[in-house]
């Protein structure tokens, strides 16, 4: 027989593994550090431009010049002066910086979708690398308990009061004190119920923290994150619990509230990474979302479970627009309207004919929501994701430079395509947050 003890001791096992894989992959002390990147990858990759104008232009100008690592004739550069070099080198009078819409607030993408293993994490952290080297400014916001993006990002020892949870919680108490400095009604003149929180919520302090103090930064100088961790996985039952003590709490803005506390230029694009579930974490990034982003794998059961999983979020959304209908749900309109909605399918094997059969339903079903450029699953992607790691991430040194392209450019594909909807949805937004 196994009880909790048991399974206590098989976790103590499973974290001494996990230290060890932490010493192989990030820096001695167990920090993850963001590699440099050759002056081969910030022109033709990154820069899109040929080698020698790059290096014309360096010659030009009074521009952070790398480091040349020995017996070598490359210049490797950090992201920071990849970004300096962004800022002032102009081709053809052009400037390198991305494009963004004048006077909006950050524009918001969750990655969704009911199935375990459909890459929502992979998804979500190479769009957040592939966007950092766009020259965006990203932050992540993981909503999962199994915490694979953050783990991903560097962070391991993080306080369940420090996720979206605490985010989640700080807001029934604000909403709730809100709520309760309200002295009547808006139309009757009659008083308000007034809605108690007990001391046991108060006591934590949370409805003091700032919002920067639920950011942490990661490797990358231009990422920052909303880290998840498996404690926050109670937030369903605490919730549940919450709701109760205030039922006209609108739980599922909560963290949309939190994000337009944020300054409209503070970042370009936030990337929600969600649970494979439907509950009060995922509701609330929907709510917060600006545009779905759909992953599958190629088999029919994940075929059938993207199709589950959209029922069940548009039966969930009609409940919560009935619901609440006569709540006071601040900037959150409902029903919820997204500004667009995509699916894009991964581990996909150009030469599979099941893969194939299956990216010709997907595109059947879903015609021009379906993105055109699969994430194919490669070598290279299978080694990035046992070091938990993007493609992005990893020197193409360490493998055959062949290798490491192909999978580079199929990230690269399906990132350009995401930018591409992304801009179109970006300009449907109203100018004020």
């Amino acid at each position: 027989m196994y009880t909790h003890e048991n399974l206590a001791q098989l976790q103590a096992q499973s974290l001494k593994m996990q230290g060890w894989i932490r010493r192989q992959t990030f820096s001695p002390e167990l920090e993850k550090t963001l590699r440099r990147f050759s002056s081969w990858e910030v022109a033709e990759l990154i820069f899109r431009i040929n080698q020698s104008t790059f290096r014309g232009k360096l010659a030009d100008l009074n521009l952070p010049l790398g480091e040349v690592e020995e017996d070598g004739r490359q210049r490797w550069f950090s992201l920071d002066e990849i970004n300096e070099l962004r800022r002032r080198i102009r081709i053809n009078k052009k400037t390198l910086m991305p494009p963004r819409p004048e006077g909006k607030r950050a524009f918001r993408a969750a990655i969704a979708n009911f199935k375990g293993g459909a890459g929502k994490s992979t998804v979500a952290l190479h769009f957040a690398h592939a966007a950092a080297l766009d020259g965006y400014r990203v932050l992540v916001v993981d909503f999962d308990p199994q915490a694979t993006l953050s783990h991903s990002m560097g962070l391991n020892d993080v306080g369940e009061d420090h996720t979206v949870w605490g985010i989640m919680a700080r807001d029934l108490e604000r909403e709730t004190d809100r709520m309760n400095g309200s002295a009547a009604g808006a139309e009757s003149g009659t008083a308000l119920p007034q809605r108690k929180l007990p001391a046991s919520i108060r006591d934590m302090g949370l409805g003091t923290l700032r919002p920067a103090d639920f950011i942490k930064p990661t490797a990358w100088p231009t990422i920052d994150i909303v880290p998840s961790c498996a404690n926050a996985a109670f937030v369903e039952f605490a919730s549940a619990q919450y709701r109760h003590l205030n039922p006209e709490w609108t739980f599922f803005g909560a963290v949309s509230r939190f994000l337009d506390s944020l300054a409209d230029d503070a970042y370009d694009l936030i990337l929600f990474d969600c649970p494979p579930a439907i509950g009060y974490q995922s509701m609330n990034a929907v709510f917060a979302a600006d545009m779905l982003y759909i992953p599958s794998g190629p088999g029919y059961w994940e075929y059938d479970s993207t199709t589950s999983f959209i029922g069940q979020l548009a039966e969930a959304l009609e409940d919560l627009s009935h619901g609440f209908e006569s709540f006071p749900t601040g900037k959150i309109a409902l029903p919820k309207a997204f500004a667009d909605v995509r699916f894009l399918m991964t581990r996909y094997e150009p030469s599979n004919e099941l893969h194939q059969a299956m990216l010709g339903a997907f595109q059947q079903v879903f015609g021009d929501r379906m993105a055109q450029h699969p994430i194919e699953l490669t070598r290279a992607v299978e080694q990035s994701g046992r070091f938990l790691s993007s493609i992005y991430e990893i020197d193409y040194r360490e493998m055959t430079r062949g290798t490491w392209r192909r999978a580079r450019a199929s990230f690269d594909q399906a990132y350009e395509e995401f930018r591409g909807h992304v801009l179109t949805a970006w300009d449907k937004l109203e100018g004020e947050a």
